[in-house]
């Protein structure tokens, strides 16, 4: 006798069960994007959004959300370290995916600030300045060059230090402001610690810059540290 015949398995559609869950999710949450607008996505969907191109292959949903938890929210994360990004498990297309993004939010930012007197656009100025150093790791001071009418000529980073302290030296300062041709400095430094508080140093380095500046022309309109969520201004303290 002939073996029966074992029935036959039903084919489905060539590559129907290849394709991964997640790209129509991919799809759908572009689309939200789009037509609702990023504004309404969480954190973790805008993320997966940037994070998209860099992993075309794989489902990003669980690293997003593990990136948002681990760094504990988007500022931290998108201030990182390329060293600790990586260590969270982000390739290099992934990290300069994020930094990317990063700076995007600042040049835009910094677009506010430009062709108009920044001491007429102080808010402005704090949302950028909070935006740019506020959840670093370490100190760092930066100084911003203004020209006669108060305008931003270029915005620097002159040291970075430690957690808790970055040299400062008075003669550098002013020296780059001459060679820039600035009238005007506002400097900025952030404290990691998150409190925005003046130290005694804080304060002697900018009597410092402010007595070598004067003679020359230069003044130091103000001494702005940046903390998380708050500020503190040297001139708003008297201290300048």
């Amino acid at each position: 006798m002939n073996a029966k015949r074992r029935p036959r398995r039903l084919r489905l559609t060539e590559g129907a069960d290849a394709t991964p869950h997640y790209h129509g999710h991919r799809e759908r949450l572009r689309q939200r994007l789009i037509e609702a607008g990023a504004d309404n996505l969480p954190d973790y969907e805008l993320l997966e959004v940037i994070l998209f191109a860099s992993n075309p292959r794989s489902d990003v949903k669980p690293i997003a959300k593990d990136l948002l938890e681990r760094f504990g929210g988007f500022a931290e994360l998108l201030s990182a370290e390329p060293d600790a990004l990586a260590g969270a498990g982000l390739g290099p297309a992934g990290i300069a995916a994020l930094k990317a993004a990063r700076e995007v939010g600042l040049r835009a930012l910094r677009s506010e600030l430009k062709g108009r007197p920044v001491v007429n656009s102080w808010d402005k100025l704090i949302d950028y300045c909070t935006a740019h150093i506020a959840h670093g790791l370490v100190e760092e001071f930066h100084i911003l060059f203004l020209d006669r009418k108060n305008v931003l000529i270029r915005h620097e980073r002159q040291q970075r230090g430690t957690v808790d302290h970055t040299p400062v030296y008075t003669r550098e300062v002013v020296k780059r402001a001459l060679e820039l041709q600035a009238s005007a400095l506002i400097l900025v430094h952030n404290h990691p610690s998150g409190d925005p508080t003046p130290s005694k140093a804080d304060i002697a380095v900018t009597k410092d810059i402010v007595k070598a500046a004067a003679p020359l022309g230069v003044a130091v309109h103000d001494h702005l540290i940046i903390g998380r969520g708050r500020h503190a201004s040297l001139r708003d303290l008297g201290l300048i």
